[in-house]
């Protein structure tokens, strides 16, 4: 059987282990388990978002408001924005591809930070389109606009903050390198952690309505899996112009966010109370993290998502170290396939950090490095 050659040398991504695979895998009970892998929110979602899916499950038989009308009414009253200029997703990622379909074909080039969203360059690499990588941990914007000169690409992507090292670049910066984009070159900023970075330091907060009003070029991303905690439904969602959004929606399959789903977001966008008060104890955690960083010679980078990275040079070997830790029950991120020897670690719960702490600390004593 053929298939498109495109597909042959395509990577698929690899999500953090689920604790059902750590379960059969080394015979841990579940509830020994903790999983600091997928920066998930640790306190769950909202009640509200609970209570309202719970109530609603008589529905699932039901097709879904394709209309999307009620999540979007709230979205648009949070981010002073028309219906015409948003469009929702099953995640973010289905949003970026569209995007990518819409915009990446006859040899299109795409421009990222080379450390960055593993799906920018799979979604790019199934369009058959060539990926250009600015070098650097954190996003270079001088050397990122010195290639977009030379390569000319039909997409560029900037994630702020930035997943999976944590950095975040400020508004203005952002905003300075929009401007020198064409406006034929469509920029997606993703912001899938901006709740996390807009508490830490104003400085970083975007404003999407802000952007698409002064760049009608920008596609800015957003989504309820990290803050709001709802990254078992899948609702992500798009803002840009009623241009880029009418031709993303010529690629969105009927019905692709669920009943369930779309209920579980419009409560969650209720309940900021919620949302505040997980970003509070993130940072309050994280704190405990730098520490123990510091503590142990371990550099960090400077983070405002809910992970934090541990580079390890000098320390360890990040593979050795993330299978030491899921052998006890324990799942972080091994970095090594992004070409780092770092670990990131989802900010979990004061009892869960607790764990990781300890059994880190016997892992590098035993290393012989400290």
């Amino acid at each position: 059987m053929k298939f498109n050659p495109v597909i042959e040398h395509l990577k698929v991504y690899e999500p953090g282990k689920p604790i059902e695979l750590v379960v059969r895998e080394f015979g841990i009970d579940p509830k020994d388990i903790v999983k600091l892998a997928s920066n998930e929110n640790p306190h769950g979602c909202s009640r509200k978002a609970a209570d309202a899916v719970r109530n609603a499950a008589h529905l699932m038989y039901r097709y879904p408001d394709d209309t999307m009308t009620a999540l979007k009414t709230g979205l648009c009253d949070r981010f002073g924005i028309g219906s015409e200029n948003l469009i929702v997703g099953a995640g973010s990622d289905q949003i970026i591809e569209f995007a990518c379909h819409a915009k990446l074909y006859g040899g299109a080039k795409i421009l990222q930070s080379e450390i960055t969203f593993a799906m920018y360059q799979i979604y790019a690499a199934q369009c058959g389109a060539g990926v250009i990588k600015a070098p650097g941990i954190a996003h270079d914007l001088d050397a990122m606009y010195q290639l977009y000169k030379e390569h000319e690409p039909e997409i560029i992507f900037i994630c702020a903050p930035n997943n999976p090292t944590g950095d975040c670049l400020n508004r203005v910066d952002i905003e300075n390198f929009i401007e020198r984009i064409d406006h034929d070159t469509l920029v997606i900023v993703d912001g899938a952690y901006q709740e996390y970075a807009a508490f830490k330091n104003p400085d970083k907060a975007l404003d999407p309505a802000r952007l698409i009003e002064k760049f009608p070029h920008v596609l800015y991303l957003g989504t309820f899996s990290k803050a709001y905690g709802l990254g078992g439904m899948r609702v992500g969602y798009g803002i840009g112009s009623v241009e880029i959004v009418r031709s993303l929606y010529k690629l969105r399959p009927p019905f692709n966010v669920t009943t369930l789903s779309l209920i579980a977001a419009e409560a969650a966008l209720e309940d900021q109370a919620f949302v505040e008060t997980s970003l509070a104890d993130c940072f309050e955690q994280m704190a405990r993290y730098r520490e123990f960083a510091t503590a142990h010679g371990i550099e960090t980078i400077e983070s405002y998502t809910n992970f934090i990275t541990y580079l390890l040079d000098g320390v360890s070997d990040s593979t050795h170290i993330a299978d030491a830790l899921l052998r006890q029950g324990i799942i972080v991120r091994d970095l090594k396939g992004y070409g780092l020897n770092a670990i990131r670690i989802t900010i979990g719960k004061a009892d869960e950090n607790s764990r990781f702490f300890d059994a880190m600390q016997k892992l590098i004593i035993n290393s012989g490095n400290r």
